[in-house]
């Protein structure tokens, strides 16, 4: 259906065309009034004309095989597919690493924290005392006896 309607166009375009060859040819004799009236028309018609979209080619890549005939599914098999999510879940893997050892250097750190306080000469509830905080404070340099 495509190919007929341009064909059409194509018919419909030659013929305006010769037709407006003809009235050119006969325009030499008319009267000046009229050729001016002519004129004005004219004008008015090219500006009221719907002007055609600016085509501009694009450049496009093409195999060195030319375009195939066959159907392409895109490469969206199910290998594309999965090697198309391995970056996300090596992603997924590497986060979850870090979460785990993150925690587990964090319970390292409080359980260390908690044989200090527990080794410690001080019972921990003074440590929970607001004097001796204001002992600690006004005191920064402190000796430990030999052990």
């Amino acid at each position: 259906m495509k190919p007929q309607a341009n064909f059409d166009m194509t018919r419909i375009d030659q013929v305006g065309q010769a037709l407006a060859r003809r009235l050119n040819e006969h325009a030499t004799h008319l009267p000046h009034d009229i050729s001016e009236r002519l004129r004005a028309a004219r004008m008015q018609a090219m500006a009221q004309r719907k002007r055609e979209p600016v085509r501009i080619a694009v450049p496009q890549l093409s195999t060195a095989g030319g375009p195939s005939l066959g159907n392409h599914d895109e490469g969206l098999n199910l290998w594309s597919r999965l090697a198309s999510a391995l970056p996300l879940i090596a992603l997924l893997f590497g986060l979850a690493t870090i979460h785990a050892f993150q925690n587990e250097h964090r319970a390292n750190e409080i359980a260390t924290l908690d044989a200090e306080l527990l080794i410690d000469d001080l019972p921990p509830d003074a440590y929970a005392d607001p004097g001796f905080l204001v002992f600690l404070k006004s005191n920064p340099v402190q000796s430990k006896a030999p052990d």
